[in-house]
């Protein structure tokens, strides 16, 4: 462990780093244990051989033919093209989704908790995705201390942040503020100087640690500002990423706010590299644009209401019903508003995936949660008794491929119930979460030398045309 640590703090001197960033990455290492490695060490062992080994793979396979492409498909957004390599996680239609492998239950299992928790802590992901390991106990608190160490914003990110009317949208005050941390790129100093291609990655990594490290103070800044007294609660290096980030919020006393928090930041972190959020990051992080562009443009995909932004239009939808039924809620008065949803032409916000054709596990988790600690929450039974319903007027009504309910169908229930009732927020949350998992991506990318993202595109005349000479 000594030469590990002997062979970093000589890569630290010989790099570009500035002085401030030497003085916080030796702070940071001053957490570790001297018997556990760190996130950063744990990787660069492990990227040169993986790195090597898909050289090789393309090489010997290359010239592979791996799927046919339909025109409906080109016409469709794409839909189901293999095109995109993503590590981290991979989306089965039946399974669901599995982070290096790992379903969300072995998840919620396997990575390490805090204490007394029964929760993953989302940094022990974090890990999880880069490197495909479970971090030990001893290396996710000294993580977590780290990212704590980093979390400070500077002054210009802070005065723009509280510059920023409160009706200006919190999504567009996130996706600003890490715009604007790009004064902070380790990435973008480093190339500006001509560094080897072969170092990116390890700019990328500071800026990416960096960066998940202050959306917590970010987020917070713009809840505090925008919905309550602009006071917002400091950072804790003795607290997880979670309850920083619940205390930050004015949550803190609240130990299943804290434990919820946990959970949300690890199961919406990643859902493979197709969608938008994690498609746009990586599509502009393969133009070498640093971290902090690359992610704000991923949250500005994120805030879309057929992406992120669903989960506040479950929420009003469900608080519709409720109203319009009086608290009338029976299978036989929630059948009866479905089907007028829907032959009104509307949709059941909620239901259905464009990948998935069953319950998404991660409904499945929330909805453990939910009955565990607020069983007798009206909205929580509403979603209940709509899940015993929906799937069957789906079916019937035969116009849904997947008539399971998504992620969406329940979080914003969860947060209202513990009071933070702000839906135009919720997306906010959904951004630092899916920060868990695009971000350990852009590293992989930079380690594995993957190019810019360049697919080819045809006009529709030239569709015609392709189309006419293949039936000939």
């Amino acid at each position: 462990m000594a030469s590990l640590r002997t062979a970093s703090s000589r890569a630290l001197r010989s790099s570009q780093f500035s002085r401030s960033s030497h003085k916080l990455i030796y702070n940071s290492l001053r957490c570790y244990s001297t018997n556990e490695k760190t996130l950063k060490e744990t990787f660069a062992e492990i990227y040169p051989e993986k790195a090597e080994f898909i050289k090789k793979f393309k090489k010997e396979h290359g010239k592979t033919v791996i799927g046919d492409v339909l025109l409906e498909q080109a016409y469709g957004g794409m839909r189901g093209i293999k095109g995109l390599v993503w590590e981290g996680s991979v989306l089965d239609p039946l399974d669901g989704i599995r982070f290096r492998g790992k379903s969300i239950p072995e998840v919620q299992k396997e990575l390490p908790k805090a204490p007394g928790s029964t929760e993953p802590l989302p940094e022990a992901l974090f890990w999880l995705l880069l490197t495909g390991e479970v971090p030990t106990e001893a290396q996710t608190k000294a993580f977590s201390a780290e990212l704590a160490a980093r979390s400070e914003l500077p002054k210009h990110v802070a005065e723009l942040i509280d510059s920023c009317p409160s009706y200006l949208h919190p999504m567009a005050q996130f996706s600003m503020a890490v715009t604007a941390l790009e004064s902070e790129s380790e990435f973008a100093k480093a190339y500006a100087k001509g560094v080897s291609k072969k170092e990116y990655w390890t700019y990328t990594y500071e800026d990416s640690i960096n960066l998940l490290a202050k959306l917590p103070t970010i987020a917070s800044k713009i809840y505090r500002n925008v919905f309550k007294d602009g006071k917002v609660s400091p950072v804790s290096k003795d607290l997880d990423y979670g309850a920083n980030l619940a205390t930050m919020l004015g949550f803190g006393e609240n130990k299943e706010f804290i434990e919820l928090m946990r959970l949300y930041l690890t199961i919406h972190s990643d859902h493979e590299g197709g969608n938008v959020s994690a498609h746009t990051t990586h599509l502009v992080g393969s133009a070498l644009s640093s971290p902090y562009l690359s992610l704000a443009a991923g949250l500005n995909g994120l805030a879309g209401p057929l992406h992120g932004r669903a989960n506040q239009e479950v929420l009003e939808w469900l608080e519709k019903l409720d109203e319009e039924l009086h608290g009338n809620i029976t299978k036989e008065s929630i059948e009866k508003y479905l089907w007028e949803t829907l032959n009104s032409g509307r949709v059941v916000p909620g239901y259905g995936h464009a990948v998935l054709r069953k319950t998404d596990p991660r409904y499945t988790a929330q909805r453990e949660f939910a009955l565990k600690h607020l069983p007798d929450d009206h909205l929580f039974k509403v979603v209940s008794t709509v899940y015993e319903v929906a799937p069957g007027v789906l079916t019937k009504h035969g116009k849904t491929k997947n008539p399971w309910p998504n992620v969406d169908s329940h979080s914003g229930v969860l947060l209202k119930h513990y009071g933070l009732t702000e839906a135009p927020f919720y997306t906010v949350l959904f951004g630092v979460a899916r920060a868990f998992g695009v971000l350990p991506q852009l590293i992989i990318d930079r380690a594995y030398g993957m190019p810019i993202e360049r697919p080819k595109s045809f006009s529709t005349e030239k569709y015609v045309e392709l189309v006419k000479s293949l039936k000939k």
